[in-house]
């Protein structure tokens, strides 16, 4: 018999993955979530804190406790905000560092999770029922387990690369994952996947050397992942159904993306990690799908050189460009890694800028390709695997095959057809929110509250 508590709100401890990537997403699904009567309790670490408040140009308070959250508090939504150390001082250079914030992450980032955890669990009303945490964190069923919440994983990116991450076992019997001498030939046996060329892997799994801190986190990761009550996914269901499909047979899994904020509009919360520059005005003045959009994401990083034949080739391609180029892309020791005179010789067909509003760049008319890193289908972006070096004649020759002619037009006709895909996918009625309405149902079911059931650590 369900105890008094039964009628109390749901209450989430939501912990994302402290790369822009992830945080973007994660606070708005904290906010979709909280608008459907959750309370949630948002933990960031104190670097991304820090950088929000930057970017935002909002004054901190001498106690470093500004709230990102208060805008949307103050509509009435039940919203928390804390945040705790990564286990590196503030002013480390963590995308300078790469491998030590990594470790930093795999070995120090839990104790002062769990820290957390536990005193929002025994003082925080109505009481925690569950832990949302990012896929790629080694400890949420450990500290979950401990603290008696359910799990919930969240999976920022799309199902394809999760349920690769997952099978992670086959490819390595299979000999296409950690192996000195990995196999070429085409990968045909994960569940769901039609057959994808190891090229077409992420750039993880291509790697001989599987020692990395990296390799470490994303093997015990997915290993942790399998122990989620359910998992969360930003991906659309009907762009990856049979996929999809295939990993709902093995756990609970629920696609309900694009997370964006409502109606794909500018966020009036703080999630960037850089100063947005607005393209609007440029894009304009732009004929409709003529520009090409540039970006190689919040984190990912290219060698100088192969940035130099990048930005020569669309030198030569005299396609008009937004470059969304982070100040640390090659490294945060070379703020401007483009050749001598790149900008003054591109001129007004390009918009080159250190960060800008995704969602409102490729929403705009005027977009009609996106060049970005992971794959080889020139539809979607080009392949920066180390094994193979490009040119800048191979990537002007792609551009102009991608944003010219046939193969133009359906690029455009394709990115329109994605685009109503995803806004659909949002409507009332449409697959996304089903799936949101249905999750929260599940997990309703499943918390441990409502059978009674009180953590020992609260008795």
């Amino acid at each position: 018999m369900a105890n008094s508590d039964t009628h109390e709100k749901p209450h989430a401890i939501f912990i994302p993955y402290p790369l822009q990537g992830h945080v973007n997403p994660s606070v708005h699904l904290a906010i979709k979530l909280a608008s459907r009567g959750f309370t949630i309790t948002f933990i960031n670490t104190h670097s991304i804190h820090h950088k929000l408040l930057n970017t935002s140009k909002a004054q901190p308070n001498t106690d470093d406790h500004h709230d990102i959250f208060s805008s949307v508090r103050d509509s009435g939504l039940d919203i928390r905000y804390t945040t705790i150390s990564d286990g590196l001082p503030l002013e480390f250079d963590r995308s300078l560092n790469h491998d030590q914030f990594m470790a930093a992450l795999l070995h120090v980032f839990s104790a002062h999770v769990e820290e957390a955890v536990g005193k929002i669990v025994s003082s925080e009303q109505p009481r925690a029922c569950c832990l949302i945490a990012d896929t790629f964190f080694v400890w949420p069923s450990t500290i979950a387990k401990k603290f008696g919440l359910c799990f919930v994983s969240f999976w920022t990116e799309p199902t394809l690369v999760f349920t690769l991450y997952y099978h992670l076992h086959l490819l390595r019997i299979n000999g296409h994952y950690g192996c000195h001498e990995t196999r070429e030939d085409t990968i045909d046996y994960i569940p769901g996947v039609q057959a994808l060329e190891p090229r077409n892997m992420m750039s993880y799994l291509q790697d001989t050397d599987t020692s990395t801190v990296c390799h470490q986190i994303n093997e015990k990761a997915f290993q942790d992942a399998r122990g989620a009550d359910f998992v969360l996914c930003n991906t659309v269901e009907e762009l990856e159904s049979e996929t999809t499909s295939a990993l709902q047979a093995k756990m609970p899994f629920y696609t309900i993306g694009p997370i964006f904020p409502s109606g794909f509009t500018k966020s009036n919360v703080a999630t960037s990690l850089w100063s947005e520059s607005d393209c609007t005005q440029w894009l304009n003045n732009k004929p409709h799908g003529s520009v090409l959009y540039v970006s190689f994401g919040s984190y990912a990083h290219v060698s100088k050189r192969v940035l130099l034949e990048i930005a020569n080739g669309l030198l030569l391609s005299n396609v008009d460009f937004v470059w969304v180029l982070r100040p640390d892309i090659v490294s945060s020791d070379d703020a401007d890694p483009l050749p001598v005179g790149f900008r003054e010789e591109v001129g007004d067909r390009a918009m080159i800028v250190p960060w800008c509003c995704q969602t409102a760049v490729l929403t705009h008319p005027a977009i009609g390709g996106f060049l970005t890193h992971l794959v080889d289908d020139w539809k979607i972006g080009i392949n920066l695997n180390n094994r193979r070096l490009i040119t800048k004649e191979e990537v002007s020759e792609n551009i102009n095959h991608l944003m010219s002619g046939k193969l133009g037009d359906e690029n455009r006709k394709a990115i329109s057809q994605v685009r109503n895909t995803l806004e659909n996918a949002l409507t009332p009625n449409g697959s996304s929110e089903r799936n949101l309405d249905q999750f929260i149902k599940d997990l309703k079911a499943r918390i441990p509250w409502r059978y009674g059931i009180i953590p020992a650590q609260q008795k």
